[in-house]
């Protein structure tokens, strides 16, 4: 997908591997290189660089506002729409989402303090010097957070065990051509 368009408002964007964020101007030129979970990977090509833009800027792009998302019939969630929601989660370098490329290392539901449900997360990164850990970690928080009854997310970022390619599921092997 290459797509070139100029933004139509000024917007934070979190530049890639980097993960600092970054204001950029209203007739920007950039090309959206991914359009994955609500999130959009954009290329500037006269400032350099790949940025992140979340879906609730989608509007700055033309594109439409992601919405949140929410159990099926209004209950409450359980553990396999939390595992869904993190398919939304996406690096935004690498086509396929954190649960497929292996990533996510433990998810676990409990009873908040206030009697709510929490929902704690472990996962890692393919480097340990992406600078995009904290942005992928925020998006999965608040993707969780989205859903219906969750009260509180926490999603730690670890490094043990090391992350290797061989953890990637078979269906992400595919979406990468490896298989």
């Amino acid at each position: 997908m290459s797509e070139e368009i100029k933004l139509k408002r000024e917007v934070e964007a979190v530049a890639i591997p980097a993960g600092t964020t970054r204001k950029l101007a209203a007739g920007t030129e950039v090309i959206i290189t991914q359009d994955l979970g609500g999130t959009f990977t954009v290329h500037t090509p006269h400032e350099g660089g790949l940025f992140r833009i979340q879906g609730k800027d989608a509007d700055a792009l033309g594109k439409k506002v992601a919405k949140e998302t929410r159990a099926a019939g209004g209950g409450a969630v359980g553990e396999g729409e939390v595992w869904e929601v993190l398919k939304t989660c996406y690096d935004p370098e690498i086509p396929v989402n954190i649960v497929d490329l292996g990533l996510i290392y433990s998810m676990e539901m409990k009873t908040g303090d206030g009697g709510g449900r929490r929902v704690e997360v472990k996962m890692t990164l393919t480097a340990q010097g992406c600078g995009m850990g904290p942005s992928i970690a925020a998006d999965a928080r608040q993707k969780i957070l989205s859903l219906e009854g969750i009260q509180e997310a926490q999603v730690d970022v670890v490094w043990d065990p090391p992350w290797g390619p061989q953890m990637i599921t078979p269906e992400g092997r595919k979406k990468l051509g490896m298989d």
